[in-house]
């Protein structure tokens, strides 16, 4: 009989969940191993070898370990529900001028709830991820934090995860920093997980072509978007774009103009395939709205407050007011510009280290 009962771990075959199975084992849970394979990555047509967690080597590695210490582990294959919504989403958000982050749907609507029902036929209380963020129950709620190490902090990502579903969730590496989990590994022998080389790319797209996954994903897609204008700020025409799916807010590089000074996206609109185009400065906006919330540390918003706002994942933040407007959508005030904002991105609250809640950007504006 275990001393915490049974808990499944998602094991992607790196050092992070593999260590996370590792002390869970270590602190005297009954393990099982879990690693999903959500991608076929020879189905895209791309061409370069598969890497990642999706990879035989990866799924190998992962039941490495877990043969190692004795404990069982298990494949899932959810490439049929993993497709239908989290590459569906990407598509489809692409060709609609917005820029998704599809590890964070996965991570809320896909990774969760199918752990979440293996678990149950496995007879487990808990799930647990290698993921670097803290998480405990307050005034009734659970309440995700930032890990302490502030360079692989995760909390973002988790902005999404219910609350039933935190509850039977555990965080195991929250209260480290990566040079102790390497460490650890070292300590224990697995010195194949600290030289492992760590991939942080989309996993369907390991080649980080994005433009070309969905040219092989929507045939045709090319020629029916191609010749669309470049426009500046004030609507002057200054060239030809490859379509708008193509581009993302912010973006200077692999724009193929050349007007005698650094542009950037600015805006993408679909409806008339026009790229905008301008200066740094024109990138800037003072606010923001939000919609399909999840919030995690208070039910609602009663009132205006003051957050730190993340709008993507390497975001330092920036201090703003947020106040919910309707059910589901929260108005976005920044004490200064923010740059770059892309609707279909995520927007995270903080407050101090703690996830106020998150959800997905609509449409950034400047005060008038």
């Amino acid at each position: 009989m275990s001393k915490h009962g049974r808990i499944l771990v998602a094991m992607s075959g790196g050092i992070d969940s593999s260590l996370a199975a590792v002390l869970l084992h270590e602190e005297g849970y009954e393990v099982i191993g879990m690693t999903m394979k959500t991608w076929d990555y020879a189905s895209s047509g791309g061409t370069k070898k598969e890497t990642g967690c999706c990879s035989l080597d990866s799924i190998n590695d992962a039941r490495n370990i877990a043969v190692s210490l004795g404990f069982p582990h298990y494949i899932l294959d959810i490439r049929s529900e993993f497709g239908d919504y989290v590459i569906d989403h990407f598509t489809n958000e692409y060709l609609s001028g917005r820029t998704p982050n599809p590890c964070v749907l996965c991570n809320t609507h896909i990774k969760w709830d199918a752990l979440l029902r293996r678990a149950d036929r496995l007879g487990c209380e808990f799930i647990a991820t290698g993921h670097y963020a803290n998480l405990r129950e307050e005034n009734g709620r659970q309440v995700v934090s930032k890990g302490i190490d502030n360079l692989k902090d995760q909390s973002y990502v988790l902005w999404g995860v219910s609350q039933e579903s935190l509850g039977r969730t555990k965080l195991p590496l929250g209260h480290l920093r990566k040079s102790e989990i390497r460490e650890m590994a070292k300590e224990r022998g697995f010195i194949e997980l600290v030289t492992k080389s760590e991939s942080y790319e989309i996993c369907f797209v390991p080649d980080n072509d994005y433009r070309g996954f969905l040219k092989r994903r929507v045939p045709g897609l090319e020629k029916e978007v191609a010749g669309g204008n470049f426009v500046m700020e004030d609507g002057r025409v200054v060239g030809k774009h490859e379509g708008y799916p193509f581009y993302t807010i912010g973006q200077r590089k692999g724009l193929g103009i050349a007007l005698g000074h650094p542009v950037f996206v600015t805006d993408i609109r679909k409806d008339t395939n026009e790229v905008v185009l301008g200066l740094d400065q024109d990138l800037y906006r003072d606010g923001m709205l939000v919609s399909k919330l999840n919030l995690q540390k208070y039910a609602a918003i009663e009132a205006p407050m003051e957050t730190v706002t993340k709008v993507r994942y390497k975001d330092q933040g920036t201090k703003a007011i947020i106040s919910q407007e309707a059910d589901d959508q929260i108005k976005v005030l920044f004490e200064q510009g923010v740059s770059a904002i892309a609707p279909g991105q995520a927007a995270v609250f903080y407050e101090g280290d703690d996830v106020v809640g998150g959800g997905w950007i609509m449409k950034s504006f400047r005060q008038e």
